[in-house]
């Protein structure tokens, strides 16, 4: 049998199990967890290709914090050393003055021998990285990050919805944004046939749920939408083929398929989707599953734009604000 494409994250059954997130302090409104929120003080390191990084990427957008909080992309193809940043002049990151995210995961822990993650929220100070937690992330640019919201920000975590979306994110994550990584990453065929009935069981209750309402929670869209989306925009490119998540494309799953589009086309989340980076980073660096890193061409991205018609069951993207210029 060949080596797991990630071995320390692989259980004796052939399950994949995805590391704890080593550095989860938060950034808070008021400092006491030490790391007060301070525009320009913290910089966001992302990969436009990983889903978890997406939110944030998102969340940042739809909440107009662009000024107080910089944005750092790597390369979509990571090596052995981990994210890169070679898309900057002289390989380095001009803010923090580093050529690898594994650099500032060393400032906060010497010792981390573990895989540097995106995102990862940086201290431009320090140099060190306060926080991978990305769950946490979004939550807390939501929360703690108020006093440096656009005009007419979105609610994405109300806190009369929290219990709800809390839930809601909870089966997500299991079955659907770490479902197709359980898929793919699997090494016995009873681990990956287990994540993948647990992966289309959730998206037939996902588009059971969305026939009837046009967002996940609520009448506009929330933090549960944002999670959804990262996964549902990445799956006929990567997870369907790749990930062998193949029961059926998105464009074949009616509800879901026009729910997505619906996001794609709000300011905010088609705009933040880069599928050259989404392709080059899954086809080339997972070479367990794609020895030869040939990238696929296809499919076609022009229906993305296609009309949805999600508006007639009610719901605006925003509640009572607008949409980031």
């Amino acid at each position: 049998m060949s080596r797991p494409q990630f071995a320390r994250e692989t259980s004796t059954h052939g399950e994949f199990v995805r590391q704890p997130n080593r550095f989860t302090d938060r950034i808070t409104a008021d400092g006491t967890s030490g790391w007060p929120a301070e525009p320009g003080r913290y910089r966001l390191v992302v990969s436009l290709a990983c889903p978890w990084a997406h939110r944030s990427v998102i969340a940042r957008r739809l909440l107009g914090l662009e000024d107080a909080i910089s944005l750092a992309v790597v390369d979509p193809i990571r090596d052995e050393r981990g994210w890169r940043f070679t898309l900057d002049p002289d390989d380095r990151d001009p803010v923090l003055g580093i050529g690898f995210l594994a650099e500032a995961y060393r400032a906060a822990d010497p010792g981390f021998t573990g895989r540097v993650t995106v995102p990862s929220l940086v201290d431009t100070r320090s140099g060190r990285v306060v926080t991978n937690d990305y769950p946490r992330i979004t939550l807390d640019l939501s929360t703690q990050w108020r006093a440096w919201h656009r005009e007419g920000a979105p609610e994405l975590y109300p806190e009369h919805l929290r219990a709800e979306i809390d839930a809601v994110n909870a089966d997500v994550f299991r079955d659907v944004n770490n479902g197709v990584y359980r898929c793919g990453f699997a090494t016995s065929q009873e681990a990956y046939e287990s994540a993948y009935q647990a992966l289309f069981a959730r998206l037939d209750a996902l588009s059971e749920r969305l026939a009837h309402q046009r967002y996940l929670v609520g009448d506009t869209i929330t933090e549960a939408d944002v999670r959804l989306f990262t996964t549902l925009v990445r799956f006929d490119a990567v997870y369907h083929g790749h990930f062998k998540c193949n029961r059926q494309k998105l464009t074949e799953m009616p509800v879901l398929w026009a729910y997505a589009r619906d996001l794609f086309q709000t300011p905010g989340f088609g705009d933040t989707v880069d599928f050259d980076h989404i392709k080059r980073h899954y086809y080339a660096t997972h070479e367990q599953l794609n020895p030869n890193r040939v990238v696929p061409v296809g499919p076609d991205l022009g229906g993305w734009h296609a009309p949805h018609g999600r508006e007639a069951l009610g719901g605006r993207p925003f509640g009572d604000g607008t949409p980031p210029a």
